[in-house]
């Protein structure tokens, strides 16, 4: 089962499977805005939504501290756009 779990010292969420990190969104403060420059999966876990959790991980933390969020990321935009 794959794990998001959050690093804001990296500024990335990341996604576990095991041990194995399958997947990350990297984005970049600036101020009181978060903008999510990449998002990628591994091969091996694409189509099982694991891009769509990392990017609602991001989003929820930004939430918290009450930034907020844009993406240059095409995936991220795509999300926040819905």
């Amino acid at each position: 089962m794959v794990e998001i779990k959050f690093d804001e010292i990296k500024k990335q969420a990341i996604a576990y499977d095991g041990d194995t990190n399958v997947g990350e969104c990297d984005y970049e403060e600036d101020g009181d805005t978060w903008n999510i420059i990449h998002t990628s999966v591994s091969d091996t876990h694409q189509g099982q939504g694991i891009a769509r959790k990392l990017v609602e991980c991001v989003i929820e933390n930004a939430e918290k501290q009450n930034k907020k969020v844009v993406a240059d990321c095409w995936y991220a935009k795509k999300v926040l756009d819905k």
